[in-house]
């Protein structure tokens, strides 16, 4: 079983990460981890190369993740909320999703080359909401070919209890390993 996962998350010890280190403690197989803040990957630049073929027109780490995603049994979108979204770096890399979307409007596969299974952690303190952030997640997911999403998993109010010490998310995060590791959604 292969898993890839976007860590949209600037700290390499933050409470997403603690979220992510809960769910593949769990998980069996293979893991990748694309961290959006330390990835040498391009925004789009909407130059429509990828409108003609399954490829993008821009030269760098990007190639690797399509690779990652056609591989992919599981998907999961982990980040930290900022301003009730996930964060912009991670919106970036996979704004470069384009390539799938014009495949499938030539009646290609693209992403959808075969069924999996998706996920999304977030980690957020303050007084925002994580409804945007969970909408964006599944847009994203899906766009990714993922038919299953499971539902989120979250540690809300990080500035009180860091995802780190929040049982009831740790938990559910590592529950959501398991259940994937037994062929569960």
């Amino acid at each position: 079983m292969n898993t890839l996962i976007f860590n949209g998350s600037p700290r390499q010890q933050g409470d997403t990460v603690a979220l992510i280190g809960a769910l593949t403690a769990s998980l069996s197989g293979r893991a990748d981890i694309v961290g959006c803040y330390r990835a040498r990957i391009s925004p789009c630049v909407d130059c429509r190369a990828c409108r003609a073929r399954f490829s993008c027109a821009i030269d760098d780490g990007m190639s690797e993740v399509y690779r990652l995603i056609l591989a992919s049994d599981n998907i999961v979108i982990a980040s930290p909320i900022y301003y009730s979204e996930l964060t912009g770096r991670m919106l970036d890399v996979l704004s470069r999703l384009q390539p799938g979307y014009y495949a499938r409007g030539r009646g290609e596969a693209g992403f959808s080359n075969r069924a999996r299974r998706g996920g999304i952690l977030l980690a957020g303190g303050g007084d925002g909401s994580p409804a945007d952030a969970i909408t964006r997640a599944r847009i994203l997911l899906r766009a990714m070919g993922c038919n299953e999403i499971s539902e989120p998993v979250m540690s809300l109010k990080t500035e009180v209890v860091p995802a780190a010490m929040d049982a009831e998310a740790l938990a559910a995060a590592a529950a959501l390993g398991r259940a994937w590791s037994a062929g569960r959604s």
